[in-house]
């Protein structure tokens, strides 16, 4: 076992286990795809702390322990056909490609989805599609979707977004208020959509997602 595959098995069994992650399919999904590999050389001794990573220009990797929860309470299915928004490294897609058919990551920025690209081809994760395109605007060629992901944190989950969703479809993502932040999963039932906040989290803020300053008069 090299170094890097040591602390990815580590990071199973001290962060995510003894926080109530127990679905088996999900832990052996983080404990295979190598996080290292979708960050730059000077960030890759950092791999898997249990934080946010600091990318730069504005953009962090969510912390390990978040993304594994958000994916368990979206209950992911062999059959599933996803999409990520938040995550253009590919890292959050390339987990997601473990558990589902097919996974779609959407991003505007061209150059980093091409990196993903590649390491997505390097590691054989082959049922991961980089997209490039507005993340607020989902994607509709591609939709219904039966999981969608915000990789991160967001005060107001996008309509677009949610009509993307098929029947029964799920999307994860951290609900922001102020300082404080949940979980929440929103559940497709017909036109209508359920939302459940299980738990207290924090993530980094997706800022393609940000709403669009209100005029006040």
């Amino acid at each position: 076992m090299n170094d890097f595959a040591a602390r990815r098995h580590m990071m199973v069994e001290a962060q995510l286990r003894p926080s109530a992650i127990d679905d088996e399919r999900l832990l052996q999904a983080m404990g295979q795809v190598p996080r290292e590999a979708f960050l730059p050389r000077a960030l890759k001794g950092v791999a898997y702390g249990d934080e946010d990573i600091v990318l730069g220009d504005g953009r962090r990797l969510i912390e390990p322990l978040v993304l594994g929860k958000l994916l368990q309470a979206a209950a992911v299915r062999p059959s599933d056909v996803a999409l990520v928004i938040g995550c253009t490294t590919g890292y959050s897609a390339a987990v997601l490609g473990r558990l589902t058919s097919t996974v779609f990551c959407l991003g505007a920025d061209a150059e980093q989805l091409a990196q993903a690209e590649k390491v997505f081809a390097e590691i054989g994760c082959d049922n991961a599609v980089p997209v490039v395109g507005d993340p607020a605007e989902g994607h509709p060629a591609q939709a219904p979707f039966d999981v969608i992901l915000i990789a991160g944190a967001v005060s107001v989950v996008p309509e677009k977004l949610k009509a993307q969703l098929a029947e029964g479809g799920r999307l994860a993502t951290v609900l922001q208020s102020g300082r404080a932040g949940k979980a929440a999963v929103i559940t497709r039932v017909g036109q209508a959509f359920g939302m459940v906040t299980p738990y207290d989290a924090a993530a980094p803020e997706v800022p393609e997602l940000r709403p669009a300053p209100a005029f006040t008069f």
